[in-house]
C-alpha cells in the first residue's frame, strides 16, 4: 500500500469516527450541568478541556494498541481474509448506522446500551473536577466502542505497514481529525455560545450526519475490498498464467 493511499484511508476512517456523536453529547451534558450549577466560566473550561483530553488519550490508546496487536499477530502484511472480515464489518456497521444510530424520537438520543447511557449521564452530573472530567472522556469513547471499533481497526491495520516515523504521523493525524468536531464544540462552548443552539443544530442535522457516517463506511469498505482483496487476487492470478 502506497504512503499516500495509506494516509487517505486513515483520514477517511478518522472522518467516520468523527461523525459519531456520543462524546459530543456527553460534552454538552457536562457543560449544561456545570452551567446549571452556577460554576465559573474558568471552571467550565477546565472541565471541558479535561474531557476532550480524555477522549483524545483514549482514541490514541485504542489506535496504537490495535496497531501493536496487529503487528505482532500479522507482521507488516495483513492477510486478505482479515481485510474481507473488516470490509464485512464496515458494510454491516454502515447499515446499522443508517437504520439505528439515532433513536426514533425527538432530540439526539443515540443507540447505545441504556445502562451505558445512564452511567454517562449520571457521571456528568457528579463530575466536579478535572480528573473526573478526564475519566469521563475516557469512558465516553469506550461507550461507543461498538461503532468506532471498525474505523479504528482499519486505521490500525494500515499503520502496521508503515515505517515507525510514519506510524506516529498516522496516529497523530487520526487523533486530530477524529477530535475535530469535539474541539469545535468545545471552542463554541468556551466562547459563550449557548448549549441550546448547539443542540438545536445537532438535532436539525442528525439525519444528514447519520447518512454521511453510514455512506462513509460503505465507501471505505468498497475501496478496501477492491484495493486489498480483489487487486491482489487478480495480480496473483495474472502472475500464474
Amino acid at each position: 500500500m502506497e504512503l499516500l493511499s495509506s494516509f487517505v484511508i486513515i483520514s477517511v476512517a478518522a472522518l467516520i469516527h468523527a461523525s459519531f456523536q456520543l462524546s459530543i453529547s456527553v460534552l454538552t451534558l457536562l457543560s449544561g450541568h456545570t452551567l446549571g450549577s452556577k460554576r465559573s466560566h474558568g471552571k467550565l473550561l477546565r472541565l471541558t478541556n479535561s474531557f476532550v483530553s480524555g477522549v483524545g488519550v483514549m482514541t490514541v490508546l485504542l489506535l496504537s494498541t490495535s496497531a501493536l496487536v496487529g503487528s505482532h499477530v500479522f507482521g507488516t502484511t495483513i492477510p486478505s481474509i482479515v481485510w474481507v472480515v473488516l470490509c464485512g464489518m464496515l458494510f454491516g456497521l454502515g447499515v446499522s448506522v443508517w437504520l439505528f444510530y439515532y433513536r426514533k424520537e425527538s432530540g439526539t438520543s443515540l443507540w447505545v446500551p441504556r445502562n451505558v447511557a445512564q452511567y454517562l449521564h449520571d457521571r456528568t452530573k457528579a463530575t466536579k473536577n478535572s480528573g473526573e472530567a478526564f475519566g469521563l472522556g475516557l469512558s465516553s469513547v469506550m461507550g461507543e466502542l461498538l461503532f468506532v471499533a471498525a474505523p479504528v481497526l482499519i486505521a490500525a491495520f494500515v499503520l502496521v505497514s508503515l515505517a515507525p516515523l510514519w506510524q506516529l504521523a498516522g496516529i497523530a493525524l487520526y487523533a486530530f481529525i477524529s477530535l475535530l468536531p469535539l474541539l469545535l464544540v468545545n471552542a463554541l462552548i468556551g466562547s459563550g455560545r449557548k448549549i441550546s443552539r448547539i443542540q438545536k443544530w445537532r438535532e436539525d442535522n442528525k439525519q444528514f450526519l447519520q447518512f454521511i457516517a453510514g455512506t462513509g463506511l460503505f465507501i471505505l469498505g468498497f475501496y478496501l475490498y477492491v484495493a486489498e482483496v480483489l487487486a491482489p487476487a487478480v495480480a496473483s492470478a495474472a502472475g500464474g498464467l
